[in-house]
């Protein structure tokens, strides 16, 4: 293993646990306003008026009158208005923003508003909607005629549900109007999709905005797309009030009105021939909620992600997201591959059961190799080792003995064990990194020799801080020390590409790597020199059509296999996870300690995900579960013995042979804990989260067989 993997103190660690670090909420307030929304209370519904009191000096009050440029957040598309107008389309939907020195008269203010609405009736049931907003297929062989010649055929249908990101801080931001310019700062994910998004609802070029990362407690996808809508809002309240306006949320509201992982449905219908799976014919369809947001993109991986890992001669695929009038929903850790890659383990795992085979020698024997075309008709390009990663993982956990130890059990505690093989394709989907992106990443060496790191990656406790100064400082021979770098602020930093999709150490630190040898080759003592690089697709990459969504989606891919032990009551219905583990491939770690720390983060997200975290919308279209009280996340006190082990194979286009790391674990544990609770209770599961309650109900229909 290359010798960067070797873990060093993350650079931003010491000023966190010093409490020195400066969060949105910890900067100085002096001079300005508190800015808090106006919000509609219906789901769907035609905006009459709006009524509000005589305002005392020095507060304002902003709708979308006040927008001076476009009257929409730039996001994918443009339905997402920075202020409601004709109607209201989801419990929620900003209609105005009040701003002013005292908080709790900004709140009196708010309280007296006045809204009249005309009712319409919402759809909450994305099975309902006449309003698809994205549409994608795909097709492989001939799905037909395997089904007509198949021996056996088997038809289930898998839903997942909501997911609440659940970062340490909740979103917000301040916007500073001065001298024809505005900055924001405050907790971002993806500075250039702010300052794109403040450009178009501003109506200004690009110098008249500058946007500022502060330190950032957590994003896990939730805050790529609600920081552009959060920061037109309060750059229109800012520029009225002629004074700076911070937002900052509290943690119910951020619950109740951001984004979510999409709620989805997906029916497998998929034939058998000599024991061996010929053809698939899926059909799925995510809740997009209110407005489209991020689901064009999410839709497009889980539609090719919907096979698995699994090698399917012939495959047809329809994946549709639908609008409903309920919270819109948009990117989350894995960015919508975990819902079809729950759905492709468990169909494997139950054809496994019925044709009498174990579901990991099912599975295993249906995995991809090295030169199989993928489910888009591109081709897997660099070695597919989930075979080597199934026997060291199956080894390390002794699942062959414990799988058939617990096929037999009795008594009031039953045990199981489930594996789960998935895949991440890393960075942006087809042709995004080329056609949309085009990422830029820059080294300024200044004369003392110190070199900084300028990119518009972004650090959010997953150590990309970290990650990037280590590849630049190995590639010069410098110490640590002699490397800068700091939060991403526009006006220094060119456009490198947001940081999500797994995409950052694999394609930005790679921009790095060839900025920093071209600046070892022509470096020039005492003198200050700059170096950029600029994103070039590899040769190999079979172009991608997102028209007929054929070629490579991805580049290259990082795999993972998870396995979960659990035990549960068959009187309570509480579920006990005696461990979990996963193998994982991310090319060459670049910092060890970072990547098991993202692994075992997955871990346990994967875990909620499976089983406790329970979240759903009333018939009022509200978010019902919008606080801790209500919504149970895994705490330290829920983390089971947990092993990660780490399988290398380089990546010859990332730096020093690493590929994507951090949406890897979550999207193929809830496989792993369903099997293992299948296999407790002897029964077929087919939704997630799979509750307390779900399971006693289970259990008493089992038992009644």
């Amino acid at each position: 293993m290359d010798s960067i993997s070797k873990s060093v103190v993350k650079l931003d660690h010491g000023p966190k646990v010093r409490g020195e670090a400066l969060y949105a909420p910890d900067h100085p307030m002096e001079g300005v306003l508190h800015g808090k929304l106006l919000r509609s209370d219906r789901a769907y519904a035609r905006l009459l008026s709006v009524q509000v009191p005589e305002l005392p000096e020095g507060y304002v009050f902003a709708d979308w009158r006040d927008v001076p440029g476009e009257n929409v957040v730039l996001l994918i598309l443009e339905d997402t208005p920075v202020f409601a107008t004709d109607t209201v389309e989801f419990l929620g939907d900003p209609i105005g923003i009040v701003a002013g020195p005292n908080e709790a008269v900004v709140d009196q203010i708010l309280s007296k508003i006045q809204v009249e609405y005309e009712d319409l009736p919402p759809v909450l049931d994305p099975e309902t909607s006449e309003t698809i907003f994205f549409d994608y297929s795909h097709q492989q062989g001939d799905v037909d005629q395997a089904f007509a010649q198949a021996d056996r055929i088997y038809e289930e249908t898998f839903r997942t549900g909501y997911q609440e990101h659940g970062y340490l801080e909740t979103n917000g931001l301040t916007a500073i109007p001065s001298d024809g310019k505005l900055t924001v700062h405050g907790s971002i994910q993806c500075p250039y999709y702010v300052h794109k998004a403040l450009k178009k609802a501003l109506g200004v070029e690009h110098e008249a905005v500058q946007v500022i990362q502060d330190v950032t407690g957590g994003g896990f996808g939730g805050k790529e797309d609600y920081p552009s809508i959060l920061a037109c809002q309060v750059a229109v309240a800012a520029l009225k009030a002629g004074r700076p306006v911070r937002t900052i949320y509290s943690r119910r509201e951020d619950m109740a009105y951001t984004s979510k992982r999409h709620p989805s449905r997906s029916r497998y219908k998929v034939a058998v021939k000599d024991g061996r799976v010929t053809a698939m014919d899926i059909d799925i369809l995510y809740n997009a909620g209110a407005y489209t947001t991020m689901s064009m993109v999410v839709l497009q991986r889980g539609v090719i992600c919907a096979n698995g890992v699994y090698h399917i001669p012939n495959l047809r695929v329809r994946g549709r997201s639908a609008k409903t009038n309920t919270v819109p929903n948009g990117a989350f850790r894995g960015f919508g591959a975990p819902q079809t890659f729950f759905s492709a383990e468990m169909i494997m795992a139950h054809i496994a059961t019925d044709l009498g085979i174990d579901p990991l020698t099912f599975k295993e024997a249906h995995v991809a190799r090295h030169g199989d075309p993928t489910s888009t008709g591109g081709k897997y390009h660099f070695p597919v080792p989930l075979l080597e990663m199934s026997e060291k993982l199956t080894r390390e956990v002794d699942y062959w003995n414990k799988r058939k130890e617990y096929d037999t059990q009795s008594g009031r505690y039953r045990r199981g064990i489930g594996f789960s093989f998935s895949f991440h394709g890393a960075g942006f989907t087809g042709s995004g990194e080329r056609d949309i992106i085009k990422a830029v990443a820059a080294l300024q060496k200044y004369p003392d020799g110190k070199v900084e790191i300028l990119t518009a990656g972004t650090e959010m406790g997953q150590g990309l801080l970290t990650t990037f100064a280590k590849i630049v400082a190995k590639e010069l021979h410098l110490p640590l020390n002699q490397i800068i770098i700091a939060l991403p602020d526009t006006d220094r930093v060119p456009d490198s590409g947001p940081t999500v999709a797994s995409r950052s150490v694999m394609v930005v630190g790679e921009l790095l790597r060839r900025a920093a040898a071209r600046l070892k080759a022509e470096w020039v003592d005492g003198e200050a020199q700059r170096f950029e690089e600029k994103f070039q697709e590899p040769d190999f990459v079979i172009p991608f059509n997102i028209e007929t969504f054929q070629g490579d989606a991805y580049p290259t891919y990082s795999w993972g296999a998870h396995c979960v032990e659990l035990e549960i009551d068959t009187f309570t219905g509480e579920h006990k996870v005696l461990g979990a583990w996963g193998c994982y491939d991310v090319g060459t770690p670049i910092d060890m300690t970072v990547i098991v720390g993202q692994m075992e983060g997955g871990l346990l997200q994967g875990i909620g995900y499976s089983h406790m975290e329970q979240m759903v919308c009333d018939r009022r279209g509200c978010i019902r579960s919008n606080s801790y009280s209500d919504y149970t996340m895994p705490t330290s006190a829920d983390v089971p013995n947990m092993g990660v082990m780490i399988h290398v194979e380089e990546y010859p286009e990332g730096p020093y042979g690493a590929k994507g790391a951090g949406e890897l674990p979550i999207v193929g544990i809830p496989g792993a804990y369903i099997s293992a609770l299948e296999q407790a209770l002897g029964a077929d599961v087919h939704h997630i989260p799979f509750s307390m309650e779900d399971t006693l109900s289970k259990w008493t229909e089992v038992q009644t067989l």
